[in-house]
């Protein structure tokens, strides 16, 4: 078998192996009304080919930048596209590809990798781990009132104007990557996904309103993007603002539509605090609460290094990477925000594999957590605590982009 990159002369084998694998056929449409493959990046993929030139797995990765704690951005690979025949399942092909992709990935200079999984056993052995989560919320609209907010609490003074999705998506573009600057965990959407409308609403053509709410100045500072059903259920696909009251704003505007029996708010970060500010508590439903992004760090130094910290300390992280038989003793100094990683032969404080290290990396999982779940080795009684300090971050991670 062969792992050979692909060129553009390969996008009509590479788009029909790869449904094939997923038994759908190109023609057919996401939920969102798109061609999900559209935006594929043909110099980024791979396909596998047995010896007598059947291709029978693809993998691919898009061009992503992913806002890190601290406010950095980095270009990372947002792998995707992958999947390989039924025929050829658990012959080590995927495997193949993945290990492939890793060192192209490297060799293209990247230090972090994700993707979303569509099967959390998958890709856990190849180093990622769920990194960012969120939650689908259901409100009754009868049970949708929201308590009168304390003294002292922000007031909204923008306004909310509605208008359909095929009016304003130059607005989109900009409110959102205003938006995915100043959150962590956040990837960023490039213009071509919204020129090809390409993944999921927003960007997709199906059919959707958007509430857009603009400042006191007038200046767009966030949406919803939100469609309603014959049984009069408002889907909000997501709410894009770095501003709580603005989020607030465009909930209540959706609590507050007519003809509408219940309010599904898709993809709401798990520690939103929109729950706390309905009057009845329980109204808010959590229907869901599942990962989203998964992170691989693919040069743990420079990846380290990237990132903000909110905390000075010193940490020896040995870390394991399986699939790749790598193992590394790293140094970790924050000073002010900013870090140096370094190799050490100092007694480590945490013995931990590459998965949960992309796991903690953006700091929407507590490295104490995965000492308590077995998965991570705290060799002092002080170290977990330590490590939660340095890797806590003041706004947590949270990613709505579907890939």
């Amino acid at each position: 078998m062969e792992i050979r990159p692909t060129t553009d002369e390969d996008f009509d084998v590479f788009v029909a192996t790869l449904h094939a694998a997923f038994g759908r056929f190109p023609d057919t449409p996401t939920d969102g009304g798109g061609l999900w493959w559209s935006a594929t990046e043909m110099d980024r993929n791979l396909l596998a080919v047995t010896a007598d030139g059947r291709p029978v797995g693809t993998a691919g990765a898009y061009s992503f930048e992913l806002t890190l704690p601290g406010g950095a951005v980095v270009p990372v690979a947002g792998v995707s596209v992958v999947g390989v025949l039924p025929t050829h399942r658990r012959r080590g092909v995927l495997s193949a590809m993945m290990r492939h992709q890793l060192a192209d990935l490297r060799a293209r200079g990247e230090v972090v990798s994700v993707l979303l999984a569509s099967d959390a056993r998958i890709y856990g052995r190849f180093g990622y781990g769920p990194a960012t989560y969120a939650q689908r919320l259901e409100v009754p609209r009868h049970r949708g009132a929201f308590a009168t907010p304390r003294a002292g609490a922000a007031d909204d003074t923008g306004t909310v104007e509605v208008l359909r999705r095929a009016e304003c998506g130059e607005l989109l573009e900009q409110v959102y990557d205003r938006y995915r600057r100043a959150q962590p965990g956040a990837l960023g959407r490039p213009h071509r996904w919204w020129a090809l409308r390409a993944g999921q609403p927003p960007i997709a053509p199906a059919p959707r309103y958007i509430a857009l709410h603009r400042d006191a100045a007038g200046v767009p500072d966030g949406y919803a993007c939100y469609s309603l059903g014959n049984a009069g259920t408002l889907t909000v696909d997501e709410i894009i603002t770095a501003d709580d009251a603005v989020f607030t704003a465009l909930a209540r505007f959706a609590l507050g539509h007519d003809l509408v029996t219940e309010v599904v708010f898709k993809q709401v970060p798990r520690d939103h605090p929109v729950r706390w500010q309905l009057a009845d508590f329980r109204a808010g439903v959590v229907a869901e609460d599942t990962d989203w992004l998964w992170v691989r760090l693919l040069d743990v130094p420079r990846a380290l290094t990237a990132r903000g910290w909110s905390a000075d300390g010193e940490l020896v992280l040995d870390v394991e990477d399986p699939f790749l038989g790598e193992r590394g003793r790293h140094l970790l100094t924050v000073r002010d925000g900013v870090a140096t990683c370094v190799p050490t032969d100092r007694e480590p404080d945490l013995s931990l594999g590459i998965d949960d290290l992309g796991s903690v990396y953006l700091g929407g999982t507590a490295p104490s957590t995965l000492v308590r779940a077995g998965h991570v080795t705290a060799h002092h009684p002080a170290a977990a605590a330590r490590a939660d300090a340095l890797f806590r971050t003041e706004r947590p991670p949270h990613c709505v982009h579907w890939f």
